[in-house]
Order: C-alpha cells, then structure tokens, then sequence
C-alpha cells in the first residue's frame, strides 16, 4: 500500500502540523483580535447600573417582544450551541500535534486554541443574557439543555486526526457565521435591529475563524495533497456532526432534530448552505487543481469535485411537516412544515 493511501495519523502528518508552527505564530496578529480591541457581551445590553437602568430595559424588551417564536427557537438553539464550548475547547486539544501540553504552552498551535476559546466564550455570554433579559424563553430550561448538551458530550469523528479537525472547522465555523448572519437578518425584518447588530458581530468573529482553519488546512493541502484529500473525504463521507446533535432538555431526546428542522424552514441553515460549504471549501482548497496524485487520493479528488452538486440536488426534496412544542418557549406551539 502507498503511503498517501493511509488514513491514520501518522508521525508524517505529526511532523507536517510541526513544521507550520512558525507559519501560525506568523498569522496569529491578523487572526486573532486584541483583546483591548475586542467587544464584550456587556457593550450590548442594558447598563443594569445606570440611573436610566429602567427605561434601557424596557426598551430592550420592547424591541425583542417582535421576535417571532420561530426565530426565537433559532436562537436558543444556537445559544446552546455557543454554551457548549468547553466540550470544544477539549476537543480541539486532543487533535494530534495542536495539544496544549501545560495549559499554559507559548506553542503557536496552543495559542491559538486559548485565543479562539476566549473569543468564542463572548458568543454564549451575551446570546444567554440577551435571551435572559427578554423575558420570553423558559431558561431554566435553556439552562437544562446546555447542561445536559455538555454531559452527553460530542464527538465529530474526527479520530483526533488535525487534518480531519481543520476540515471539520473550516466547516463548521462557515456554518455558524451563516447561521447568526441570517438569525440577525429576520431579527432585522422583525424590528430588532439590536440583535441584528449583535449576531453581525458574533458572525464577524465566525468569518475570521473560519479564514483561519481554512488558511491552516489549504497549508496542509500544499505540504501533503495526498493524505490532505483523503482526510478531506472522508470527512466528508462521515458528514459534518453538528456540534448540539446532543442537545437534550431531560425530556425530548429528538430535540437538536426539531430544531433543525425550524432553522430549515425558516432560511437560517438549511441544505442547501450544507452544499453551499462543501463547495466553497473545494473551490478554495483548490481540490480541482491538485496534480501529482494517484489512487486512493485521485479518487478522493474526484469524490470531492462532484460532492456539493449531489448534495444541492437531495436538499430539493427536503419537506417537512407537523407541529411541535418547545420547552424553551413554555411549550409553545412551533409549525415544522416546509415553506418549499
């Protein structure tokens, strides 16, 4: 068997994440921001100690009452999503070769993991207050499913294999900026213009994260095109877990599917974004153009190339129907049919 025909890490890839340490450090500046520079959940919510505290409130709440309860599901979904990020954090740093060793590491690859958790932390901070302060969700039971989300865990099947969890990444944090660009483009379209701005910054700080896995994974891709692409493949065989498909309020266990389901048929992330990704990312890791290849990665090349086509044709047969309560409104009453 030839050697671009493993998939298991071996100490090659071990050496290739090795040998990028120097050109991380290099990138760390543009893709990380100061954290003086850096916004913070309380720059976006009622000053609680001003004498005005009263009239902030109730303005802020005026403005999230037009929120319908779709889009409020939308929202809690995804703010249980960003409250699980210690399960994250710890996957990342069990990916071969990234590992924080002391915790406190100067390595580049460790650096990045801490800069990326502090900045995501600010995500599930100022989504769980603002849905706090609203008034309208049940976040007890908010509460439940988050805490439940961390103790069932997850697992992206990545093998802790680092080509594997750069593909997952680059993925997964183009997904979430779609997902809070489009939560705050119906907030908008409801009046919310303050939730519109929010989910623009938590979507600004989701496009620079996502720049950074992707520009890790095309420097994999330029060292090692052959075990790159198998990674890459299978991957993407495996297809992308969510990061809450665990998502569980100690009652419903179809819960993440449910609200899947109302981000579908609402236009916040849907198949077609699935399919959208996935040819983004071929297109920017240049997969097409990729030469000096040959078996199992020539056929993952080709595998790859035709992969979002397929994938936008079964997103048009995708219907749903029924209606469904959510403990996070108070069992209220969600419509789960198709708009298509």
């Amino acid at each position: 068997m030839e050697p671009q025909n493993e998939i298991n890490v071996t100490s090659s890839q071990l050496e290739v994440i090795k040998s990028m340490e120097p050109f991380v450090g290099e990138q760390l500046p543009s893709l990380l921001v100061n954290v003086d520079e850096s916004w913070q959940p309380s720059d976006f919510l009622p000053e609680l100690n001003a004498e005005n505290w009263v009239e902030q409130l109730s303005s802020f709440r005026k403005r999230a009452s037009a929120l319908p309860d779709e889009l409020l599901v939308v929202l809690v979904g995804d703010t249980v999503t960003e409250e699980a990020l210690p399960t994250y954090q710890t996957w990342l740093n069990r990916l071969n070769g990234l590992t924080d060793n002391t915790g406190v590491s100067s390595s580049p690859w460790a650096r990045w993991s801490r800069g990326w958790t502090s900045e995501e932390n600010r995500h599930g901070d100022l989504l769980n207050k603002y849905l706090y302060l609203t008034g309208r969700v049940d976040m007890r039971a908010v509460e439940t499913t988050i805490h439940h989300l961390l103790n069932n865990g997850f697992d992206p099947q990545t093998e802790n294999d680092p080509y594997m969890g750069f593909v997952y990444t680059s993925f997964q944090e183009r997904a979430t900026k779609i997902s809070h660009r489009n939560v705050g483009v119906l907030a908008k379209r409801a009046g919310e213009d303050h939730l519109h701005k929010i989910c623009g910054m938590i979507a600004g700080d989701e496009a620079r994260h996502e720049k950074a896995y992707k520009l890790f994974m095309k420097k994999v891709f330029e060292i090692d095109p052959g075990q790159a692409l198998l990674a890459f493949s299978k991957m993407m065989k495996s297809k992308i877990v969510m990061p809450a498909i665990l998502m569980d309020d100690g009652n419903d266990k179809n819960l993440f599917s449910k609200f899947s389901i109302v981000a579908q048929n609402i236009g916040v992330y849907t198949a077609h974004d699935y399919a959208e990704i996935v040819g983004t990312l071929v297109k920017d890791w240049m997969i097409e153009g990729i030469t000096g290849i040959s078996g199992t990665s020539a056929k993952a090349q080709d595998y790859l190339c035709g992969l979002s086509e397929r994938y936008a044709k079964l997103a048009e047969r995708i219907k749903f129907s029924g209606v469904e309560k959510f403990s996070w409104l108070y069992d209220r009453e969600i419509a789960l049919a198709s708009s298509t």
